[in-house]
């Protein structure tokens, strides 16, 4: 997978993505407490769907494009859609925000967000996508790194972390399972979520056994494919994997995750799940 998120920005992985971090947010925030939210791998925090990179893949189209102008769904994927269309004014998709920028949005007066960017162009992108923003702190930090450096928050006992690295490494899933398990070493109390990519199961079943066998609790999958995860050759589906999963979220994330998959599957074979992995 290409580093350069605004090739793939706004495609189906994206949508899946960020309707399941707004619902974390939301959850989070039905207490008035503070919370931090951390994202180790933030990218650019806008996205122009216009531009070249994302012209040039048009992946956008399988994914916002679809649900767009979509006025009925679930109450998490019509927020969602409300950012979106809030950067669209004259109704034209143009501008997409990443997970920064609709974390940023969220943001209550007692709340702070944590966004690392490793790459300099990607950084500052990021710093201008958000600058005047209050509440938010831009690291040019390597996210894994920061995962040790920065947990436990120390002005709250509440929050999010968003792992969600490029996937250009062999062992990504590898480190991911490692640094999750780490991290909820260090912040036993807060809520870890992961990204990952669906081609083919067999490394995806490794890595989710993994984490259940260190006994993460509250642990639960939401997973969406638009083609079966048959070949390893392309991306197949998204998945994201919840530690600390808040109380009642997977009822959110089911009823989204299905009408997600009704707009945005491409064959009817194609698989979807919100599921735990643990048990109760």
């Amino acid at each position: 997978m290409n580093y350069r998120h605004a090739f793939h920005a706004g495609n189906f992985a994206d949508v899946h993505k960020h309707v399941t971090l707004l619902a974390l947010i939301e959850a989070l925030q039905r207490k008035d407490t503070p919370c931090v939210l951390l994202e180790t791998h933030a990218g650019a925090g806008m996205y122009d769907l216009w531009g070249g990179e994302a012209r040039r893949t048009g992946e956008w189209g399988e994914g916002i494009g679809r649900i767009f102008a979509e006025t009925k769904a679930p109450a998490v994927v019509r927020a969602y859609l409300q950012q979106v269309r809030t950067l669209n004014p004259d109704g034209r998709l143009r501008l997409y925000p990443g997970s920064p920028a609709l974390a940023a949005a969220t943001l209550r007066p007692q709340d702070r967000l944590v966004l690392c960017e490793l790459e300099p162009s990607t950084h500052t992108a990021l710093r201008e996508a958000l600058k005047g923003r209050k509440g938010i702190a831009i690291h040019p930090r390597d996210g894994w790194e920061a995962l040790k450096a920065l947990l436990p928050p120390r002005e709250a006992k509440r929050g999010l972390v968003l792992i969600d690295p490029p996937f250009e490494a062999a062992n990504e899933l590898t480190r991911m399972a490692e640094a999750l398990i780490a991290a909820h070493q260090r912040w036993p109390q807060g809520v870890l979520a992961a990204w990952y990519p669906i081609k083919d199961r067999p490394p995806l079943d490794r890595f989710l056994r993994k984490l259940r066998a260190a006994g993460l609790p509250e642990l639960w999958v939401s997973e969406l494919c638009i083609h079966p995860p048959l070949t390893g050759t392309r991306l197949n589906g998204s998945g994201m994997v919840i530690v600390n999963t808040p109380w009642k979220l997977e009822e959110a994330l089911g009823e989204a995750t299905a009408w997600l998959h009704d707009h945005l599957a491409q064959t009817p074979d194609a698989p979807w799940r919100v599921e735990r992995l643990n048990p109760a």
